[in-house]
Parts: structure tokens; C-alpha cells; sequence
């Protein structure tokens, strides 16, 4: 749970503090290895001293814990670690219902990440894990049908991440004379953030345009130096900047400075940024590999194929709108936010998925069987 992990760990915090309101019999069971631990002092986490040995985080206190108190129902966030499998396993043994929040861990691409690990771990504990689960939870369809072709037959929630919107992040009311677009995330291959480089790069060639690209994150020291090169090697040095890792109102300020998020991954699930950006007023790109059809129904953005050449057409397309009609595609992406994916919203979904597990209320809409 330290903060510098980013997507899972604040979907995972503001899920709990949004049940939490609801239900105070809430836990979260995480290592105390970190002084940055997002929740810290919070009524609903639990932690453990870490003693994981081995990659996989094999850990006594965990197990311990788990062992130690009952509880009605068992919620394993993502999968591939120690912790995961012995929440599911323990649930088992005392006969208590789990679920199991995949977070994009099952998309084919996710798969084959790594095999050489991923392969033997499945065969040891995770494809038991995962097919006697209760309850499968997806954050989008198209994730909820990975699942299922994985071969999974149970009952599958689909229910996204909570969006928390701070009070003091209002829709932005003015556009920054500044042409800048952006890419916020986690720097790995999978990402694809070169073929926003390379849709850059087209744009320059074609028009006088002067604006600038802001990569925003950390990840892999290879790909960020891979796309450096590329950097280099197009002579962008002065129009990309390679922000690093940013969080809390420092984040929401250069995503409410930006035209246009752009998020060109090759595959992804939900995706905080866009949500987090959609708050702001800002309109976004996603690629067809993430679930965000809505940015097209909902005139907030273009949800189009990752190829350089598409990516350069809509930076053209962000480019020939007024002022005027970007505010108004900014103000109809908070709007969708706020309707849909609120954190208070999505954690009564989640609570009225654990009722319907314990059998105190009929099965909601968003339960597929």
C-alpha cells in the first residue's frame, strides 16, 4: 500500500475509506513497510510487521493475522503474491465466501508479463485460487469477459474504481495559452507511450505547432531510458519533458494545465488516470485497448487505435478546437465522473455486493452469472 505504487493502491485506499462510511467492520491487511503507506492512521487498516522472504512475499505475521480474528467475508486484492493466495486459502479452510479483484491481472497481455514466473504460480495456487472463489470482481466488461475466458463460471461483479474528487479540484474555466498534452502513468512497455512521441513528431513535420508533451511517472529505468533515445534521436528534447512521479494536488495541477490527456496503452482495464483527468475538465485520448468507449458517447474525449498516425490526427483534432468547445467537452467528462464513478457510489456497489454474498439482499444489477 505505499503510495508511490499508484493505481491499485489508491483504488484499493478509497474503495475502503468510501465502505468504511458505510460499514466500521471493515479491514485492510497490508505489510507496515513503508513510512508513505496510503491510509496510515486510518481506523480500517491493519498492519503487519514484514517478514516476506522469497519474491513471492511468503510471510508468518500475514498468515498469523489472518488467522487470528474471523470475519464474515475475505476480499484479495490482485493476485501473484503470498498474501493473495493465503487470503483465499485461509477463507477456504474456514468455510467464509471470498472475492478476488483482479485488477487487469487476467488480460491477456497481463499474462504473459513475465510466464516464466507467472506459469508455475498458477499451477501451484492461483487457478485453484481463482475458480473457487465466490465471486470474481472486474472493474469493466471488457475485463469481466478476460475472465471468463480465463474459464472462470462463477458469478462476476463488475463494478469500476472509485473516483475520489478533492473539493478544492473544480472543472478548470479557462484554457492555458500554453499547448500542452500529457501522458500520466506508469512507465513500462505495455504503456506504449512511444507512439505518442512518434504521433508528436508527425504533427511537428506537418504544422507549425508549438506545444509540448509532459511524461508524468516512474516505472522501468530501461523503457524510460528507451524512450529518451527516441526523444533524442528526433530532436524533441525541447518540446518533451520527463516530469517523474507526481501525486495529490500537484498531480491534479498539471492535469487540469493539459489540452488533452493522452493514454495509448496496448491494453489496460479501468485506468485512474483518465478519470482523475476527466475531473479536471480535461479531455482524453484512450486507446481501444482500455474500456473507455464512454469518452466517445460521452464527448469527452476519442477512444481510437494506438498507431502513431491515429494518435498525430486526433493531436490535430485537439489543436483546431475553439476554447470554447473544449470546456464544454471538459465539463461533460466531470459530469460522467461524478454520475458514475464517484467513490461513494462505486463503495455502496461494493457493499451491496458483499449483502447479496451473505444472502441479506437480492443480487444487484451489476452481478453477472
Amino acid at each position: 500500500m505505499n503510495l508511490s505504487s499508484g493505481g491499485p493502491t489508491t483504488c484499493t485506499h478509497d474503495l475502503l475509506e468510501g465502505i468504511s462510511a458505510i460499514n466500521d467492520g471493515v479491514k485492510l491487511l497490508t505489510f507496515n513497510d513503508s513510512s508513505n503507506i496510503a491510509g496510515s492512521g486510518k481506523p480500517w487498516l491493519k498492519l503487519v510487521d514484514p517478514d516476506g522472504i522469497t519474491p513471492l512475499m511468503i510471510s508468518r505475521n500475514f498468515k498469523q493475522a489472518l488467522c487470528s480474528e474471523e470475519y464474515d467475508i475475505y476480499h484479495c486484492n490482485a493476485l501473484w503474491l503470498y498474501s493473495n493466495h493465503i487470503t483465499c486459502k485461509i477463507a477456504r479452510d474456514k468455510h467464509k465466501p471470498y472475492i478476488i479483484s483482479t485488477h487487469g491481472m487476467l488480460y491477456p497481455t497481463a499474462l504473459k508479463i513475465k510466464p516464466w514466473k507467472k506459469w508455475p504460480m498458477m499451477k501451484l495456487w492461483f487457478h485453484n485460487d481463482i475458480m473457487k472463489a465466490t465471486c470474481i470482481h472486474a472493474t469493466c466488461e471488457e475485463e469481466r469477459d478476460y475472465v471468463r475466458k480465463f474459464g472462470y463460471k462463477g458469478p462476476i461483479a463488475v463494478i469500476p474504481n472509485p473516483v475520489v474528487v478533492p473539493p478544492n479540484i473544480l472543472c478548470k474555466q479557462n484554457i492555458s495559452e500554453r499547448k500542452s498534452i500529457g501522458f500520466l502513468g506508469r512507465l513500462h512497455p505495455i504503456k506504449k507511450v512511444e507512439n505518442l512521441i512518434y504521433a508528436m513528431d508527425l504533427v511537428r513535420k506537418k504544422h507549425s505547432i508549438d506545444f509540448t508533451l509532459e511524461i508524468i511517472g516512474k516505472g522501468s529505468v530501461e523503457y524510460e531510458r528507451y524512450l529518451r533515445s527516441i526523444v533524442e534521436k528526433l530532436g524533441l528534447n525541447e518540446n518533451v519533458n520527463f516530469v517523474g512521479f507526481l501525486t495529490g494536488d500537484i498531480k491534479y495541477h498539471k492535469l487540469s494545465e493539459m489540452w488533452a490527456l493522452f493514454v495509448p496503452s496496448e491494453q489496460e482495464n479501468f485506468g485512474m488516470i483518465v478519470p482523475e483527468a476527466l475531473v479536471c475538465g480535461t479531455p482524453v485520448y484512450a486507446s481501444l485497448g482500455t474500456p473507455w468507449r464512454e469518452l466517445r458517447t460521452h464527448n469527452c474525449g476519442w477512444w481510437e487505435d494506438n498507431s502513431p498516425s491515429t494518435i498525430a490526427s486526433i493531436i490535430e483534432a485537439l489543436f483546431s478546437k475553439t476554447k470554447a468547445e473544449l470546456l464544454t467537452m471538459g465539463k461533460s467528462g466531470r459530469n460522467l465522473v461524478l454520475g458514475k464513478y464517484e467513490q461513494h457510489i462505486v463503495a455502496k456497489m461494493m457493499v451491496d455486493l458483499y449483502s447479496w454474498i451473505l444472502n441479506k439482499k437480492a443480487k444487484p444489477e451489476f452481478v453477472y452469472e
